[in-house]
């Protein structure tokens, strides 16, 4: 009954502590949704696009890293990017001074936007396929430019795709546990990890399960507010 009182959920919230934890998982998540769109709506496009065996070729591609645990890849990520890894040994043979890559912000976005991405494209390629070629060959036919076939058919036409490749890739980036925690560090923080740690080693149970609904309710909130609002745009 101790999880009920209004006081855990106070705490999470008041606590300057978890509001930047908070802030931090925020930050993150809509960084990695945003690159997740921009790197999986042109490879989305593609996939959608091709016929025949390449097409099955590729999606096996897409599909293939989600067959790989996270843990997995993010000791991949740690391979290549510490202080004695490949990317700090290329620059070693180049002359250069090794970089800090490991235990940063940018470490954490670039491995979770390699676990969510096959997610972005699948979703994004589903709706694309539904879009009649002859719709975008029309367009170019009566003089648009191919950026212009871009941004006044293709995207429109598949808002729906966006939204809800978004919105997945949203939800997996606010509950992302194990590479934050790998390619983060310890004093790297994100909502997950620290519910964990108020579950398992301060066994601080009602005080976890309100930072759990804490950031159930923020990333339900989240989701469907932007969801309205790209199907409001997409109406439009």
């Amino acid at each position: 009954m101790q999880a009920l009182t209004g006081q855990n959920y106070l705490a999470a919230i008041a606590d300057p502590y978890y509001r930047q934890v908070l802030w931090t998982t925020l930050e993150v998540a809509f960084e990695a949704t945003l690159i997740a769109l921009a790197a999986g709506f042109p490879a989305a496009y593609v996939l959608a696009r091709m016929t025949g065996r390449w097409k099955a070729m590729l999606t096996l591609l897409t599909v293939f890293p989600l067959m790989v645990g996270n843990v997995v890849r993010a000791a991949g990520w740690m391979t290549l990017l510490g202080n004695t890894g490949v990317v700090n040994a290329g620059f070693k043979m180049l002359g250069l001074a090794p970089h800090e890559m490991m235990y940063t912000t940018g470490a954490v976005i670039a491995g979770i936007v390699t676990v969510v991405l096959p997610y972005m494209i699948l979703t994004l390629a589903a709706v694309i396929e539904g879009i009649p070629r002859n719709v975008e060959e029309a367009a170019l036919n009566l003089g648009a430019r191919p950026f212009t076939v871009f941004r006044r058919v293709v995207l429109p036409l598949s808002l729906p795709g966006v939204v809800a490749g978004s919105a997945l890739v949203f939800i997996l980036c606010m509950n992302a546990y194990a590479t934050p925690v790998l390619l983060g560090g310890s004093r790297f923080k994100m909502m997950a990890p620290a519910v964990y740690d108020q579950f398992v080693r301060t066994t601080n149970w009602p005080f976890g399960a309100a930072l759990a609904f804490v950031l159930l309710t923020v990333t339900l909130g989240l989701t469907m507010f932007g969801s309205a609002l790209l199907q409001r745009r997409y109406r439009r």
